[in-house]
């Protein structure tokens, strides 16, 4: 059967789940994949208390919803980040602390820890989020940057996530870092890097998103086909590219989304230039099974209108693979 389509709750923390689960059935969605902030999924709660693991699932069955993932994406993201105070706005207060930097990384590495933990105790398989990266500063090579430089940063995000990676495997929970610029991983070639660093872990793989790779060129569908074994989630979300007013670069020009000089934006899912017929090809290849997640964001639309159009468009799309060769009835039995 085709795989289920859920929402990622991240962009809309500011609903109460008991608001938003039912406005997410209402637009046509099978499941959620709850973000660790708002209120949709708070670790240390589900780590201390049965009866908030049982009132999430209450709550998710009430109206007709699984969940296949939960999202710590922020905190993920301070595990190896050089520290400013923006990270302030993005943690919870146990973890910024006093905000020491590496206070800060030990402190958010301990909570993606805890993670897992929770995860299992939910009863889902996969943790999608950030690592951060102590080298996405350096992502222009001058000063001269040598590739010493880089495996440095490589060699702190395995000191860092090795251990993290070690509490998943003891839960049987699967770390899926969403590839995406500012991460250790943004493209290919530092996602082949970044899974040798831990040495093959096989609780690391990715939560794959066309959007972060389309725009910057790489080829989004080889992706799938390369780590195949690694796809542990799939974000659905859109993007354009290259129609801007030629006045601002692939880098941004430190404009805000919704920019009309940008060169790039995201869009509601089917709005963009993604080829996700492309994609869902692909996954049936890969005998991916897992849901498809739309991550919703769309600067110029009203995100209810986007996020019911964004489910609708990947029930069309989706289809169940075929069970054997569609010419098969032509074979004579030679028998």
């Amino acid at each position: 059967m085709a795989r289920a389509v859920t929402l990622f709750t991240g962009q809309w923390a500011d609903f109460p789940l008991a608001e938003l689960a039912p406005l997410a059935k209402s637009m046509g969605y099978d499941g959620l994949e709850l973000a660790c902030w708002g209120d949709h999924f708070n670790v240390q709660e589900a780590l201390a208390s049965d009866q908030y693991i049982k009132d999430k699932r209450a709550l998710l069955a009430l109206h007709g919803l699984q969940c296949f993932a939960i999202g710590n994406h922020l905190v993920g993201q301070a595990v190896c980040d050089l520290i400013d105070e923006r990270h302030q706005s993005i943690l919870p207060p146990h973890v910024w602390g006093d905000g020491e930097p590496e206070g800060v990384r030990q402190r958010a590495a301990s909570e993606l820890q805890d993670t897992a933990k929770a995860a299992a105790r939910f009863g889902v398989k996969t943790v999608t989020g950030f690592t951060g990266s102590s080298i996405w500063h350096s992502i222009y090579a001058f000063p001269p940057t040598t590739q010493a430089y880089w495996d440095k940063g490589f060699a702190d995000f395995a000191q860092r996530f090795l251990p993290i990676l070690d509490v998943f495997e003891k839960h049987d929970i699967n770390f899926a870092l969403e590839v995406h610029p500012t991460e250790i991983a943004f493209d290919i070639a530092s996602a082949k890097r970044a899974i040798e660093a831990v040495k093959g872990h096989k609780r690391f793989g990715f939560n794959f998103d066309p959007s972060h790779l389309a725009y910057q060129g790489v080829d989004y569908v080889r992706f799938l086909r390369l780590f195949e074994e690694r796809i542990y989630n799939v974000h659905m979300k859109d993007v354009w590219w290259g129609r801007g007013d030629g006045t601002v670069g692939v880098f941004g020009g430190h404009t805000s989304f919704g920019d009309a000089r940008r060169f790039w934006d995201f869009r509601s899912v089917g709005r963009g230039l993604v080829d996700f017929e492309s994609i869902i090809v692909a996954l049936n290849d890969i005998r991916y099974q897992g849901p498809l997640s739309v991550e919703w964001e769309d600067s110029r639309m009203d995100r209810v209108h986007g996020a019911t159009e964004s489910a609708a468009f990947c029930k069309r799309l989706d289809f169940t693979p075929a069970v054997g060769a569609f010419d098969a009835a032509f074979a004579r039995d030679k028998s």
